[in-house]
């Protein structure tokens, strides 16, 4: 079962490492982990994606709650967020291979950012799930690196809001 945790933070040094060591000390596990600041430059959002039973997903909430950097946590099932991830992919290509490689970027509404006689860099921001479905498509082309962001996430909007 997956989770997302967002969580406001204050802004400062070492909130990172307070957090990443308390699912570290505990043995949780960071599935995606993503930190920016908001429209206030003195908090921050972290957007944390973790997977466990139940009981260990509200351990992660209670334990992030203890923590006085933290400002508020959100959680909420991946169902109940729009979520983004932001990929970039450098390929091999060559002329047997080009078109086939625009088709499926046209497809996935990829696009190619960079280029050169024979690679090129492809960037791909949707959902986990087709940042996935895109890393399958092109592993049976050479795949020369890949870069991704961690997942970001906001609750779906509802008239209560």
């Amino acid at each position: 079962m997956n989770r997302i945790f967002s969580v406001l933070v204050e802004n400062r040094s070492g909130v990172l490492s307070k957090v990443a060591g308390l699912f570290s000390r505990r043995c949780f596990n960071i599935d995606s982990l993503a930190v920016g600041e908001t429209d206030d430059n003195q908090v921050s959002l972290m957007t944390i994606v973790s997977s466990g039973t139940e009981g260990t997903l509200e351990q992660i909430e209670k334990q992030l709650n203890k923590k006085l950097d933290v400002i508020k946590i959100k959680t909420f099932e991946p169902t109940a967020a729009v979520s983004r991830e932001l990929m970039l992919m450098k390929i091999k290509y060559n002329k047997g291979n080009r078109n086939d490689i625009i088709d499926i970027c046209r497809l996935m509404k990829a696009e190619i950012v960079d280029m050169s006689s024979n690679m090129m860099i492809i960037q791909l921001c949707d959902t986990p799930d087709r940042i996935k479905v895109m890393l399958t498509m092109m592993n049976q082309i050479s795949i020369v690196e890949v870069a991704r962001t961690g997942t970001l996430a906001l609750s779906k909007c509802n008239e209560n809001d």
